[in-house]
């Protein structure tokens, strides 16, 4: 009797040949929720962060996966992925997932996403509406299943997970830090930095002015035949 065939393994692409992001405002939000989450997680060595990112939570299914905008995965080492295969991961699917709405999704499709990080094991799940009225919904694990965190909680609800703190009023989102700064975009940051240093410098200056006024007064002070220690 000739031996079992093997299956032939299953091939995982990399990439689902979808756009990242369909226009500069949805790319933005992305970039500002991956770059942040990033330099705040910096320092723990077991939170994995990705964007446009290829899930695959089923091995030998290619078929079954989706690529969020923005994913944070705690328990999970830092380092290069071409996809994150949870069966490699230590059975961890990412706990926080984020989503930026854009013109070409449709309602439908968002709903196939949100089911699909449900039935695998998201704990915190948000999607960002970038466009004026900006707002957030959110959702989070209640015994086992993803329920809608309310409007009115939303309007100021702190990520559990990740601290991050969304604010809405008035048709405005904005998000904090853990630390309560709002995030930046690099070159947000860059300015805000140059800016400082700037008034480091003037403030330097300043210093450096007064101490040679100083000195000169009791230079001038000695000349008098006057001790400027004693004055």
């Amino acid at each position: 009797m000739s031996a079992p065939v093997k299956p032939r393994a299953a091939y995982y692409p990399d990439s689902d040949g979808q756009p990242m992001a369909d226009n500069t405002l949805q790319f933005d939000w992305i970039a500002l929720l991956k770059w942040n989450a990033e330099a705040y997680l910096r320092d723990d060595p077991a939170a994995f962060v990705a964007g446009d990112h290829l899930i695959y939570p089923v091995e030998g299914d290619a078929d079954e996966r989706q690529a969020p905008d923005v994913y944070v995965a705690f328990g999970r080492p830092k380092g290069y992925r071409g996809s994150y295969k949870v069966w490699e991961e230590g059975g961890v699917f990412p706990q926080v997932i984020f989503e930026v709405w854009s013109p070409n999704n449709r309602q439908g499709k968002m709903e196939d996403k949100r089911r699909f990080y449900e039935r695998y094991g998201v704990e915190e799940y948000y999607i960002v509406y970038p466009d004026f009225p900006m707002f957030v919904e959110g959702w989070r694990r209640v015994a086992g299943n993803l329920e809608k965190i309310g409007e009115e909680q939303m309007a100021d609800f702190t990520s559990p997970r990740l601290g991050l703190r969304f604010h809405m009023v008035k048709g405005q989102l904005t998000v904090y830090g853990p630390d309560g700064r709002e995030l930046k975009k690099p070159d947000e940051i860059i300015l805000e930095r140059n800016a400082a240093e700037r008034e480091l410098a003037a403030a330097e200056r300043e210093r450096a002015a007064a101490a040679d006024k100083a000195a000169k007064l009791a230079a001038k002070l000695r000349e008098l035949g006057i001790d400027p220690d004693a004055v």
